[in-house]
């Protein structure tokens, strides 16, 4: 259930992202392959014994939080909220050291 609204937010996201969509597709599918093998195939590669179910849950959910992690950073790197800032007195001195005018 909790995957519906987050497969919505990812295509709003490939709507308005505005350069190199093969990239960002690629890098989408290569990671979430990867951290879905290790959520949904790994758990049931899990041998016999007392705390299997554990060791399944701790998988899955450790999967699901580290893709949800990455996707978030990943697409906070496309759309930045603000970029890089600089008080007046360091971009003064960059400039003086570097040889432009003022």
């Amino acid at each position: 259930m909790q995957l519906i609204p987050c497969l919505f937010s990812v295509v709003y996201l490939y709507a308005v992202l505005p350069v190199s969509m093969e990239k960002f597709e690629i890098t989408l599918i290569i990671v979430t392959v990867f951290w879905g093998l290790i959520g949904i195939v790994l758990p049931f590669l899990i041998p016999k014994g007392p705390h299997k179910r554990l060791v399944q849950i701790m998988l899955a959910l450790t999967s699901a939080c580290c893709w949800m992690f990455w996707l978030c950073f990943y697409l906070h790197q496309w759309k930045p909220l603000f970029g890089p800032q600089m008080e007046s007195t360091h971009a003064r001195m960059l400039r003086t050291i570097w040889g432009q005018e003022l």
